[in-house]
């Protein structure tokens, strides 16, 4: 009888532990959170990430994803690799610093621009293979009745989206030949309003298209050339070439 008590005291001790011990810890371990950066609205792919698109929220740590993100400034500038939702937790596999491939450009389209691709008849033309991703180009027409080439003004500063293939493969997505080489490209697909992409789509039926390579570098720089093209259409007047314009592949 008196070891029954005794059992009895201890299980009762042991359950106040329990209940007031360490019950308390467990919770306090399962609630444990983190702040982690958010997504605060819908985000396409390849859209460049800004301040008014996310906040730090606190998140359970037992649910966080593998590499979530805790610093606004971490994800400011980057861009989305893939499509957003509200409420995401960001993490670095959700997250590109360029942003540049096919996909990524064609997601971010919203009718203000088209992309349209250009054949071209030879290495040269698509400037040896060298044009990559994000690249300023200018187009040169050569029609078959003249002897001469003309830089149409409307095409002075191109943004490259892509170049592609014979076989159908973009410029990211290229490999290494067994031999060493590379596929070269036989179109240049570029960002065009409508009125860019109708002279093109004309010239691609009717002359040899040659591009020519302008710049490859900051996004803030790329911008100036873009802006200079749109003036073009606002203005109407010749394209301004602007310093530093050189070709430097």
């Amino acid at each position: 009888m008196k070891n029954r008590t005794i059992i009895g005291i201890i299980c009762l001790v042991l359950a106040i532990i329990v209940t007031f011990v360490v019950a308390p810890i467990i919770n306090r371990l399962a609630e444990d959170t983190e702040e982690v950066v958010v997504i605060l609205k819908d985000i396409k792919q390849g859209s460049v990430i800004t301040e008014d698109m996310v906040e730090l929220a606190d998140y359970a740590k037992k649910n966080l994803p593998n590499g979530a993100i805790t610093k606004k400034e971490s994800v400011i500038g980057k861009y989305a690799a893939t499509n957003l939702y509200a409420g995401d937790c960001l993490t670095d596999a959700k997250l590109t610093a360029d942003g540049k491939t096919a996909e990524d450009v064609f997601a971010t389209l919203d009718g203000s621009k088209v992309a349209i691709s250009v054949t071209v008849d030879s290495i040269a033309a698509a400037v040896s293979g060298k044009l990559q991703n994000g690249d300023i180009i200018t187009f040169f027409i050569m029609e078959p009745e003249s002897d001469e080439a003309i830089q149409p003004g409307a095409l002075t500063y191109m943004q490259v989206v892509t170049t592609t293939t014979a076989d159908g493969i973009d410029q990211d997505s290229i490999v290494e030949n067994e031999d060493g080489s590379f596929s070269l490209p036989s179109t240049v697909t570029v960002l065009a309003n409508a009125e860019q992409a109708k002279l093109l789509a004309s010239y691609e039926g009717s002359a040899s298209i040659h591009a020519a390579f302008v710049y490859r570098g900051d996004k803030k720089t790329i911008d100036k050339f873009l802006a200079a093209q749109d003036a073009f259409f606002s203005k109407e007047d010749e394209v301004i070439l602007l310093e530093g314009s050189e070709a430097n592949v």
